[in-house]
């Protein structure tokens, strides 16, 4: 056995996760809440703090706003309330946008602004250490949705307080770019969706069903009725059991197409994320895979009736009451026929929690499906080591560009480290081209570093090991100058694009490296506010040369600019500029470069002055001379 089989595979660490789960009162403390939210007169949302802890259940009982509920048009989501959600692709190539269920993402912005600042009041609140975000079916897509949003405000602002969604019984919510940026995010640990074993609601937006539109309306205000009254035998007769079929088969039908192998004859437009907690009268199985969910769901449906695909959605009390006791006769009937494998013991387990374990034509196939969410390959923490092995040799290349940076800062035509790449031609030197491939060489790495932490290969904390905190910073400050002085030098890539670097020009590892360095951890006040007695090697503002670019452009722009209302705004940008410029040097956060004399800050400073000058002279002049230079008929 290799050192990769030291650490629990995915699966495993999912059964862990069921296990623990089923111990802890989190999902009675959630549906507890749930239920007080489905029953409270206002149908919103109800909050309730326990210790540190603080839960937020939505109301299962609202109807999505002017959207179909059952249908299944999908719409962008970039932001809410602001807040932008997902940071882009690393690649270049464009990508498929992130789509939701329109019903469902009206209905939650119809209820945003009535729980915001509550919502803000809890967070800022210094004895909130966690937030657990539920709901109960649509409630369920709800609290998925203010997860989404708190997870990247709470990012924005760097806070330390946990997010933690459980839904039950919640709809399909997004498409497949929606359930691989919260992958990317590596926020899938953070939703949690119990779904009970013949619960049609979670399945139901894989088949195209709007010709069961009035079928299901009347579904849900049985489902809605239900949750606010247990005389509820009268609603479920609205349907009969010849449409109630009809939905099961259409359900089952589109289930098992989604569930196959390779190619479908469907699309399938809604796609599952974060980890499911399939509950059953047995005990619990937890899945992150979303083939494998999709394939649970089939195997699981298939197990049931049309009434009982209906009646489930209402029975999650009943399955959260069972679930401790569940897990501890599990482990006392499996102690008689335990196999020695760890892993097959957990397997077992899960099929024997899945209730299929009777059901002889399906064991195989969800045996095969669960193998499949095995870990393939080394381990995260193996991943890491070898990376940091692969650091080692790129810190070499790392080292000549330093060099190249004391060698550029010390010439005679005191242009500095920035000056002197950006203006290098296709007869540079072998010095210059040198750079130029380590410069590429360590983008490379660092991208694969991306790369390989959001396709989960590498440690879930890896991005606060100061290690690599630290690593990514010094190359971020380091290499991003050259980048800049590529991106306007001779390739001249802001002309060819319009925009300016910090528009669009910037590569996403930058923006991820930031985050890394504003969320590390500081370990002393002191060094958090530790004054320099000399300039920083690096500018600590990576983008300096962005700014002064901009700048620099803007200058350019007062000189011809004749509309009054243009001019103040592009004085007002510069004035910012120089103030901020004028800070880090006073702080000494500038490398020295940044100050020789013929650098393109050194330049801009000159030009600015003389610039102001010659503004101060046209204010003295008389105003009707002014007005004629202004363009103005003077009479």
């Amino acid at each position: 056995m290799g050192m990769a089989s030291n650490e629990p595979s995915p699966f495993e660490s999912r059964q862990m996760l069921a296990s623990f789960i089923s111990s802890t009162p989190l999902l009675s403390d959630s549906w507890r809440l749930c239920t007080q939210a489905n029953a409270a007169p206002f149908r919103t949302f109800v909050a309730d703090r326990v210790g540190a802890s603080v839960y937020v259940a939505f109301s299962g009982v609202q109807m999505p706003g002017s959207s179909d509920p059952n249908s299944r048009d999908l719409v962008p989501l970039d932001s809410i309330g602001g807040v932008p959600l997902f940071s882009p692709r690393r690649s270049k190539e464009p990508d498929e946008p992130v789509m939701v269920h329109a019903a469902m993402l009206n209905l939650f912005l119809s209820l945003f602004n009535s729980f915001q600042n509550q919502m803000l009041e809890i967070v800022g609140n210094k004895d909130t250490k966690s937030i657990v975000i539920t709901g109960h079916s649509i409630g369920g897509a709800t609290a998925s949705l203010c997860s989404l949003w708190l997870l990247s405000y709470l990012q924005s602002i760097s806070s330390s307080v946990s997010i933690l969604c459980i839904t039950f019984g919640a709809p399909l919510l997004g498409n497949e770019a929606f359930s691989q940026s919260i992958f990317r995010e590596r926020w899938g640990g953070n939703f949690c969706h119990v779904v009970s074993k013949h619960d049609i609601m979670p399945r139901l937006l894989f088949a195209p069903i709007t010709f069961l539109t009035t079928q299901l309306n009347s579904l849900l205000q049985f489902w809605q009725f239900s949750m606010t009254s247990e005389d509820f035998g009268k609603l479920a007769n609205q349907i009969s059991e010849k449409e109630k079929a009809k939905l099961f088969d259409a359900v089952m039908d589109y289930l098992e197409a989604a569930s196959q192998e390779g190619e479908t004859f469907v699309p399938i437009l809604f796609h599952p994320f974060g980890n499911y907690f399939f509950v059953t009268e047995e005990g619990a199985v937890c899945v992150d895979s979303p083939s494998a969910i999709i394939k649970m769901m089939h195997l699981m449906l298939a197990t049931g009736s049309p009434v009982s695909s209906i009646e489930d959605h209402l029975k999650y009390g009943y399955y959260v009451n069972k679930l401790s006791s569940q897990t501890l006769n599990q482990e006392i009937s499996m102690q008689r026929t335990i196999p020695d494998s760890s892993y097959e013991a957990g397997l077992e387990l899960a099929i024997q929690s899945s209730g299929i374990a009777n059901e002889e034509s399906a064991i195989t196939s969800a045996k095969e499906c669960l193998k499949k969410t095995r870990r393939m390959g080394p381990s995260p923490n193996l991943n890491a080591a070898t990376l940091a092995v692969s650091l080692s040799k790129v810190v070499p290349l790392r080292a000549q560009i330093e060099w190249y940076k004391n060698w550029c800062d010390e010439q005679d035509d005191q242009i500095g480290y920035y000056d002197s790449f950006k203006s290098r031609d296709s007869s540079s030197s072998k010095r210059d081209m040198k750079i130029n491939i380590n410069r590429c060489k360590l983008a490379r790495f660092w991208n694969n570093v991306i790369d390989m932490l959001e396709r989960g290969e590498l440690p879930h904390d890896f991005d606060k090991r100061a290690k690599w905190v630290n690593a990514s910073h010094f190359y971020k400050l380091l290499v991003e100058p050259l980048d800049i002085a590529e991106y306007y030098g001779r390739k001249g890539m802001h002309r060819a694009k319009g925009y300016h670097y910090m528009q669009h020009g910037r590569e996403r590892r930058y923006e991820i490296f930031d985050r890394w360095w504003k969320d590390r951890t500081v370990t002393t006040a002191a060094e958090e506010n530790k004054e320099r007695s000399k300039f920083a090697s690096l500018t600590q503002d990576s983008c300096f040369w962005a700014r002064v670019e901009e700048a620099r452009d803007w200058l350019n722009c007062v000189r011809s600019e004749i509309d009054a209302n243009k001019l103040s705004l592009l004085w007002d940008k510069i004035e910012n500029f120089e103030k901020y410029a004028i800070n880090l040097v006073e702080n000494k956060e500038v490398s020295c470069d940044v100050l020789l004399k013929n650098s393109s800050y050194s330049i801009w400073v000159e030009d600015l002055r003389e610039l102001k000058q010659l503004k101060v002279k046209v204010q003295r002049l008389p105003h009707q001379f002014t007005g004629f230079l202004d363009g103005e008929v003077v009479p």
